[in-house]
């Protein structure tokens, strides 16, 4: 059976926070994760080129990379990102004791942060393209912040469904915006720098918010 495991960046000396990234997938798989899959190679990417941004804010870097590749929703049986992350939030929590942690996660990334942003260390989340859905919990959000920013290009997941979530997450949540990216598509692989722009941007606004 595969397992979860946890890429880190150059922590700064005295981290004030942490970032937890969480990649994309598909709907449904049980394939493992490979150093082949282009979902996780985009938010590796982006954890490259930001890690110096991150550090020189006193922000330790962490991405996840899931299990299988799939949420895999229907049955108890079958594997998804939700514990994968919450088994990573555990890891860090020892290695970074007391530390608020931002989780940034595209497409079904963010999907996963909405449903463990409950956990006691997590103040925000941040969504890149999320893939939310009419089911997915507000109330994991309560008191915490949350930002999402979605293109109108977009042909995976839809910027409406983003907007809906953001609306209803606005209820609970200390805050929650929804940003137009403008005519930006899913993949994070045109204008990256505009993606990692937001991505930084969104990050450092919701940590320093507390």
């Amino acid at each position: 059976m595969p397992e979860p495991a946890l890429t880190s960046s150059t922590p700064p000396e005295q981290p004030r926070g942490v970032v937890l990234m969480l990649h994309g997938g598909k709907p449904r798989g049980t394939e493992p994760v490979g150093s082949r899959s282009a979902s996780r190679w985009r938010s590796d990417t982006m954890r490259r080129v930001l890690e110096p941004r991150f550090r020189d804010a006193g922000l330790a870097v962490h991405l996840l990379t899931y299990a299988v590749r799939g949420w895999n929703a229907g049955s108890a049986l079958e594997p998804s990102p939700v514990p994968d992350a919450r088994w990573a939030l555990e890891q860090l929590s020892h290695e970074h004791p007391g530390l608020p942690v931002a989780l940034l996660g595209h497409s079904m990334g963010a999907r996963t942060a909405v449903h463990v942003a409950d956990h006691p260390a997590v103040v925000g989340v941040v969504g890149l393209a999320p893939w939310f859905d009419a089911g997915d919990p507000v109330a994991t959000l309560r008191g915490r912040h949350l930002v999402a920013g979605h293109g109108s290009r977009d042909r995976i997941t839809s910027a409406r469904h983003t907007r809906a979530y953001v609306d209803r997450a606005a209820r609970v949540a200390a805050s929650a915006e929804f940003e137009d990216l403008g005519p930006l598509g899913h993949y994070m692989l045109a204008r990256p720098d505009r993606w990692n722009r937001f991505a930084l941007r969104a990050t450092l606004r919701v940590l320093d918010r507390e």
